[in-house]
């Protein structure tokens, strides 16, 4: 156990990513301050937990005082019984916050099935579905008009359902993307974007929020395979983070370019489940399988990157983890 610990340690001493150039603003251990909390997709207790500010990422390591200040699971929602949470809600991979006309919500996936949008002040789903065990969902977004898209990795598919329309709603639009793992609404565009394995692509959404169209706009070609995370460059709005089977990249759409981003060593940048930066710290979240339980594709360690810092979290086994805006905050 001393030398698995030791090696996380290392991985973390390693990392030292090299954003200057790539518009993220760098901060000095001493000057980072309490930020934003972290959700974390545990597929043990299959809930999402949204912990404390990561400002000491190296405490909490006993397993049961994680800094749990809100959680969910689809197996404790009376409103989703009709959906089999039992089957649908297994292996939860994915947890977004997002804010819609003025409520926060959480968006999440499980590989069972569910796709769910959860009012975070009450609990109840805004709107939830079972898009079949089959399809692999891995992640979710929701648009201004209350439409939900959903990636699915094994079905192949970014569906953009007619949540607008009732909280059971299954109509949907769909285009057919291989290996579909990542989807991310861009407001300042009004695009869609989604990764798949081997393309990142932008879609326009038309027709009506009831009968929703959608049209390529753009497709690009990733610069190896393997697409898995798509998540925005918070310090440098418009551009994309977009994690591949081995790299990290960031993509720029105005220059139509990919760029490599360095964490200091092939094993920090490989297989991200996860990535994004936080805001104001420039702090750079990463998630990916640490190889030491029976779960091959989880990890019980968060790792963060300038300054760096590892953070255990004991008796879990976390798919993905993303930042997560106080709760006063509206983003």
């Amino acid at each position: 156990m001393r030398g698995l610990r030791s090696a996380r340690m290392a991985r973390a001493a390693l990392v030292a990513v090299v954003l200057v150039g790539l518009g993220v603003p760098t901060a000095p251990a001493g000057a980072v301050r309490p930020g934003w909390a972290v959700a974390v997709v545990d597929q043990v207790s299959r809930r999402v937990l949204v912990l404390r500010s990561s400002e000491e990422p190296t405490a909490h390591r006993h397993p049961d005082r994680l800094p749990v200040v809100w959680s969910w699971s689809a197996d404790r929602a009376p409103d989703l019984a009709d959906l089999a949470p039992a089957r649908t809600w297994s292996m939860p991979d994915e947890a977004k916050s997002r804010t819609r006309a003025g409520r926060r919500h959480l968006l999440t996936t499980a590989s069972g099935g569910l796709a769910a949008v959860v009012d975070t002040a009450t609990g109840g789903a805004y709107w939830a579905t079972d898009t079949g065990r089959a399809a692999n969902p891995h992640s979710v977004e929701l648009l201004p008009d209350g439409n939900v898209a959903v990636a699915a990795s094994t079905g192949g598919w970014v569906r953009l359902y007619t949540a607008s329309q009732g909280p059971r709603s299954t109509g949907y639009a769909e285009y057919r993307l291989p290996g579909a793992h990542g989807v991310h609404w861009d407001g300042r565009t009004g695009l869609l974007w989604a990764v798949g394995d081997d393309l990142l692509t932008a879609l326009r959404v038309g027709g009506t929020p009831a009968v929703p169209v959608l049209t390529v706009v753009r497709s690009v070609a990733l610069p190896e395979s393997g697409g898995h995370d798509l998540a925005p460059v918070l310090a440098a709005p418009g551009r994309f983070w977009v994690s591949t089977a081995t790299h990290l990249w960031q993509y720029d759409p105005a220059g139509g370019r990919f760029t490599r981003v360095r964490l200091g060593g092939e094993a920090a940048e490989r297989d991200l489940k996860s990535v994004g930066d936080e805001p104001g710290t420039g702090r750079l979240l990463t998630a990916a399988p640490d190889h030491a339980g029976a779960c091959s594709w989880c990890t019980s360690v968060l790792t963060l990157h300038r300054p760096g810092g590892v953070r255990v979290l004991p008796g879990t086994q976390v798919y993905k983890a993303r930042w997560w805006p106080s709760w006063g905050d509206t983003r």
